[in-house]
């Protein structure tokens, strides 16, 4: 008979929040995948745990190699236990491979839920949570960050990001200018942990905060676009949709013409008002 994988949930911050299965499993598993073995040892610290079965790192730079050992660990009727340094494994952290892996060779997959900054941070945002989208971490890259932000910019369900401290003011101001700057955010920093803070406000609001410099895990949730009919749309958002897609490396006609089908209006719209703001530019 073939094992089983379990996904475990970690605590993101405090550790009374760890799920009580997560002690069993770490203590009966014949093998404890973590993706950092340093925190692993504080987390059974902690809890009070020594972990029976052979512990093994499991990180972005191994998980390709490392999932077909894990596999075969699995197909032989081992209880593989997968943990990362916060939240539940997959969730913008290793995980996926593993799972895709065991699941094709038909062995049992579980989990034992667990903190999750994604659902924590929306919870508290304040914004609509009926319909949302995770959208993981932006590229580095300004072009590449824009024309991620550009693919969602109509998406109505609120959206929720991770990114890393010295870039939120960068990625911020980016949101502003292809969202909106009035359109509401929160920044979740430190969640569940001693400094915990939620800021709320417009993106422009929020850009100009971050600026000065945050610290900590961070979680950005943005508020979905506003249902707009096609009359409600002026040419100013027009030409500043076509700016942003140009930015982001479309050529001019391309970029009407997609502005044109988001904003449900003629293409010639669209280009007229281009061309009226490049005349009163001068």
């Amino acid at each position: 008979m073939t094992g089983t994988l379990v996904l475990a949930g970690t605590p993101i911050g405090d550790i009374a929040d760890a799920p009580p299965r997560l002690a069993e499993e770490l203590a009966g598993a014949d093998v404890v995948a973590a993706e950092d073995t340093r925190r692993l040892r504080r987390l059974t610290q902690a809890l009070g745990v020594t972990p029976k079965g052979r512990v093994v790192s499991y990180f972005e730079g191994n998980e390709s190699a490392r999932t077909p050992e894990l596999v075969e660990e699995l197909v032989g009727g081992a209880r593989v236990l997968l943990v990362t340094d916060a939240g539940m494994p997959s969730v913008s952290d290793p995980g996926y491979r593993l799972v895709a892996a065991a699941v094709e060779r038909d062995v049992r997959v579980t989990a034992v839920p667990g903190p999750s900054a994604v659902l924590t941070a929306l919870a508290l945002s304040g914004l609509p949570v009926d319909r949302f989208c995770f959208e993981g971490f932006l590229p580095r890259k300004a072009g590449e960050r824009l024309g991620r932000l550009r693919e969602v910019a109509g998406e109505r369900r609120t959206l929720v990001y991770f990114e890393a401290p010295h870039r939120l003011d960068d990625t911020l101001a980016a949101m502003a200018e292809v969202f909106g700057a009035e359109r509401r955010a929160a920044v979740c920093r430190e969640l569940t942990k001693t400094y915990e803070e939620v800021r709320r406000g417009g993106l422009e609001e929020l850009a100009a905060w971050a600026a000065e410099g945050v610290r900590g895990e961070i979680t950005v949730v943005v508020e979905g676009a506003p249902e707009k009919g096609p009359e409600e749309i002026g040419p100013e958002e027009l030409v500043r949709r076509v700016r942003v897609r140009e930015e982001a490396g479309e050529r001019r006609k391309e970029a009407i013409a997609a502005v044109a089908v988001e904003a449900g209006v003629p293409k010639r719209v669209v280009f007229d008002a281009v061309v009226a703001a490049k005349n009163a530019a001068g």
